[in-house]
């Protein structure tokens, strides 16, 4: 699976750490679908090199509604869960998400995260604001984290990696691959959507 996240790297629209403000992410993300920029969703990348991303390959499709599938019980579920984006974040043994929201997004879907590689340290807040209360959450190599309805809007990030905890065989030497999948709710006539709140704003020192 990473070996095919950096297949897809080499693609119409390469990895890269997006500009947040006066400074950069710490995290280098591919965005598959629909191409997610500050602060909005567009389907070419419009601050990168401005060519349309690549569709959302159907094998990341059937990972999605197997997830899904599995947390509801339901095979009908999983395969209505209309998935028409994907962010593939690597982040290197430093790296870390300041607490956010994905308000760019119209859909209450779950979203379905993997991660690959070095354990994180998830920060699971609430809707209201970056600060307490929250949960941190270790997730480790092969760990599926699906969140959806009301918890789709909590503040959420990665405040922390812990190095030399990614199992052998896993792809990653180093550091932590994780794929979020997800049901964005825009239409082709909805594109380059940038919002008048920077709901995706990321804390202080984060990048």
């Amino acid at each position: 699976m990473v070996r095919a996240a950096r297949e897809l790297g080499r693609g119409p629209v390469p990895y890269h750490s997006a500009k947040i403000g006066n400074g950069q992410m710490s995290v280098s993300t591919l965005s598959l679908g629909w191409h997610w920029y500050p602060y909005g969703y567009s389907r070419s990348a419009v601050d990168v090199n401005g060519r349309r991303v690549a569709d959302v390959p159907e094998w990341l499709v059937r990972l999605g509604h197997r997830a899904i599938e599995e947390v509801t019980g339901s095979h009908a579920e999983g395969a209505a869960h209309t998935i028409d984006a994907a962010l593939l974040n690597f982040y290197d043994t430093s790296a870390r998400m300041g607490m956010h929201i994905d308000g760019e997004e119209s859909s209450d879907a779950p979203i379905i995260s993997l991660s690959i590689g070095d354990t994180c340290t998830f920060r699971f807040g609430n809707t209201e604001t970056r600060t307490k209360p929250y949960t941190d959450v270790a997730l480790a190599s092969g760990d599926l984290f699906v969140f959806g309805s009301q918890s789709r809007r909590a503040y959420h990030g990665v405040p922390k990696i812990t190095p030399g905890t990614a199992p052998e065989g896993c792809g990653l030497g180093s550091g932590r691959l994780n794929i979020t999948l997800r049901v964005t709710g825009m239409a082709d006539d909805s594109s380059s959507i940038a919002n008048s709140a920077p709901s995706h704003e990321h804390s202080e020192g984060s990048s």
